[in-house]
């Protein structure tokens, strides 16, 4: 495994390569959030293939000053700066979540840098998608029996008497909404995301529909070869993914996961990716 910073853009971008063999550049969700919380279980898939993470800028261990912009034509710009620093002709993406949009956005961007699209639990082309996402997560978040564990979580006392449990715990309450079975967030990686960053990036997008461009980029039978693998429960709906699936003429692979299949369905999430990732 091999870390470094390097100084682009104007940004100094936090990467992290693992494995040998053919690279495929991972994306990272958020915006605003950092690379660890998709470990361990990412690094699966860096078996005959050679893994290139990043920190995207504005969160994890690449921050920014407050007066840096940080909004997804910046992302794509940091993306591409990456790619020719890493001398990749073409890349593989392996977007997660907004890092799935991220991986798409590069596309329109830059068509013909694309080898592979994988895209898990992406966020959606349109902001009207991205509404519902937020509206079904909310409801989620408001069951009563995730009150009614924070304040036992309160009460306890863990606190003050194991700070680094009442931390793990909290945290998995706050994503409680996003997985099918909430007992596995517990198992997610803890992470935070920068809501200045989240907020440039979205506000940037504004009231965003890219269907009609990336049909234009890609007309029918021209797409990038593709793959998105969804879960059945993920807040993020479904139909999203069936819709950009359709763009880029393949289908969507369903698990019985919400949204962080690499952590609900381990084996099942890289069983799907391992064949379709180029490797040595």
């Amino acid at each position: 495994m091999d870390q470094t910073t390097v100084d682009l853009n104007g940004v100094r971008i936090y990467t992290r390569r693992v494995g040998d063999g053919p690279p495929v550049v991972v994306l990272h969700g958020g915006p605003g959030a950092h690379h660890d919380y998709l470990l361990p279980q990412y690094d699966r898939l860096a078996l005959g293939r050679t893994l290139l993470y990043y920190d995207q800028r504005g969160g994890g261990r690449s921050p920014v000053p407050r007066d840096t912009p940080v909004g997804w034509r910046e992302h794509v710009a940091d993306l591409e700066a990456l790619r020719d620093r890493w001398r990749l002709d073409r890349v593989t993406l392996l977007g997660y979540s907004w890092g799935g949009l991220l991986a798409m956005l590069y596309a329109l961007e830059h068509p013909a840098r694309i080898g592979r699209l994988a895209l898990v639990s992406a966020a959606p082309l349109t902001a009207a998608w991205r509404d519902e996402f937020e509206r079904r997560l909310a409801v989620r978040m408001a069951q009563p029996w995730v009150a009614r564990a924070r304040a036992e979580l309160t009460a306890a006392g863990l606190s003050r008497t194991d700070p680094e449990k009442y931390r793990r715990l909290a945290f998995a309450l706050s994503v409680a909404g996003y997985f099918h079975d909430p007992r596995h967030a517990r198992e997610m990686t803890p992470f935070r995301v920068t809501a200045r960053t989240q907020e440039a990036v979205w506000q940037s997008l504004g009231a965003y529909d890219f269907r009609a461009r990336l049909k234009q980029t890609f007309p029918d039978g021209t797409a990038p070869r593709s793959l998105l693998l969804h879960g059945i429960y993920d807040p993020m709906p479904l139909d999203s993914a069936r819709e950009t699936a359709a763009l880029l003429s393949t289908g969507v692979i369903q698990l019985a996961t919400g949204h962080a299949p690499h952590v609900e369905a381990t084996q099942d999430f890289v069983r799907a990716l391992d064949p379709f990732l180029p490797r040595a």
